[in-house]
């Protein structure tokens, strides 16, 4: 009778643990929904830099979403032209200037130091849906569309964290914005 209630009680607890494992541990469907939406969204467009190769611009996968090169100094943002200008680019299409300054394009990485690595999966929504660095610090700048993002569903942004937690961490500090004023 001892041997048979162990048997059962060490069944109860397996699934128990299993049952919480899995919960905690996003599923494959999960990454994989995040992976379809990071790529539908064009997250690699701004978050991993781009070199020009023979066949003209393209995104240096090497390097996938970890955000403007912390080893890419830029020089002063140049002066907009008058009329209806709003911004310029680098060619890495990762540092953008505007009226708000300088902004770079952060480490979507799970790098735990310079990325996502830190970041829990509550933080990222917070981001998506306040437009603010880890739902509570300071304004994402243009050009992240997060008012866009903020239009996804819950279950979506919480794939699409999955997804990025599952990609390879690279360590990649990028700068902090530069204010409007000291940017030119």
């Amino acid at each position: 009778m001892n041997r048979a209630i162990s048997i059962v009680a060490s069944f109860a607890v397996t699934v128990t643990f299993a049952a919480t494992a899995r919960a905690a541990a996003p599923g494959a469907a999960a990454v994989e929904r995040g992976k379809y939406l990071v790529t539908f969204g064009g997250c690699n467009d701004c978050h991993t830099p781009w070199r020009m190769t023979p066949e003209g611009p393209a995104p240096d996968m090497t390097r996938m979403l970890s955000g403007h090169p912390q080893d890419l100094a830029m020089p002063p943002a140049p002066a907009l032209p008058a009329g209806p200008w709003v911004g310029a680019m680098s060619a890495s299409m990762t540092a953008w200037s505007g009226p708000w300054g300088v902004s770079f394009t952060a480490n979507l990485t799970p790098d735990p130091e310079t990325g996502l690595g830190k970041w829990t999966e509550q933080d990222f929504v917070d981001t998506m849906r306040s437009g603010r660095h880890q739902g509570r610090g300071r304004q994402l700048l243009p050009p992240m569309p997060w008012q866009s993002l903020n239009g996804l569903t819950d279950q979506d942004l919480k794939a699409v964290f999955a997804y990025l937690k599952s990609i390879p961490a690279i360590p990649n500090r990028v700068p902090d914005p530069i204010a409007p004023a000291a940017a030119h």
